[in-house]
């Protein structure tokens, strides 16, 4: 992960998003922002390491489903 996209990626999902749905919402505790914040942040971790982990070469070319597909085939035949 690039530094621009960490830094950008932590302001709008850990900042930007939590506070607008927080007003939007009509959300009026301070807790409630808190976990709103982190369950967004957490969620964009998740599905950050979910893409580099697709992005490895070993999956170039190939469905996450193809891969997994292959794999199972390799060492049911091992």
């Amino acid at each position: 992960m690039s530094g621009i996209r960490l830094v950008v990626g932590a302001i709008v999902m850990g900042v930007v998003v939590p506070v607008m749905l927080f007003y939007l919402l009509g959300l009026t505790r301070l807790p409630q922002l808190f976990t709103l914040a982190a369950a967004i942040f957490l969620a964009w971790g998740a599905a950050d390491l979910l893409s580099v982990i697709l992005e490895r070469p070993r999956l170039k070319g190939r469905t996450a489903t193809k891969a997994i597909k292959d794999d199972w085939d390799r060492r049911a035949g091992e």
